[in-house]
């Protein structure tokens, strides 16, 4: 088991281009078979950030960069952070073990699939949607531990 690894702390980002959203096919687990928006937990000292770009690009070959968190799920245990992201670089490709296959999916047709779980579908509609909580700077004291914090503009 790896021991860098918040488990309880986990990511993820919708990246839509030209009409098109990035999925990749769930190759474990409950969601074997589900085409779900990559990502992924936050290794200790990482940023959720920083931890959704190594995860995009560990899964799908792909560089992203966060912008807007367009949702959060939690419970009295972890905690799960939804960025929209725009696209930089790559070709999508599977990584051999989470998932089966990585490709861009016209929107409406994600939104209409019955192997698109929900949860993917609210997040899809939430970065269409536009706005979100943008990254905000502000000065305080942090302990020298990253943090970010996220504000409606």
């Amino acid at each position: 088991m790896e021991t860098n690894t918040n488990w309880g702390q986990s990511v993820t980002a919708v990246v839509i281009r030209e009409g098109r959203v990035i999925l990749a096919r769930h190759a474990y687990g409950p969601g074997t078979g589900k085409l779900i928006i990559p990502g992924g937990y936050v290794q200790i000292g990482e940023t959720p950030q920083d931890a959704v770009r190594r995860e995009y690009m560990e899964e799908t070959g792909i560089a992203i960069e966060p912008r807007e968190v367009i949702g959060i799920r939690f419970n009295m245990r972890d905690w799960y952070v939804a960025f929209r992201a725009e696209y930089v670089s790559g070709e999508p490709r599977s990584d051999g073990e989470e998932n089966s296959e990585v490709l861009w999916l016209d929107i409406d047709e994600a939104l209409s699939r019955e192997d698109v779980p929900d949860l993917t579908k609210k997040l899809i509609q939430a970065a269409v949607c536009g706005g979100g909580l943008e990254l905000t700077e502000y000065s305080g004291s942090t302990r020298n531990a990253p943090q970010s914090l996220y504000c409606k503009h």
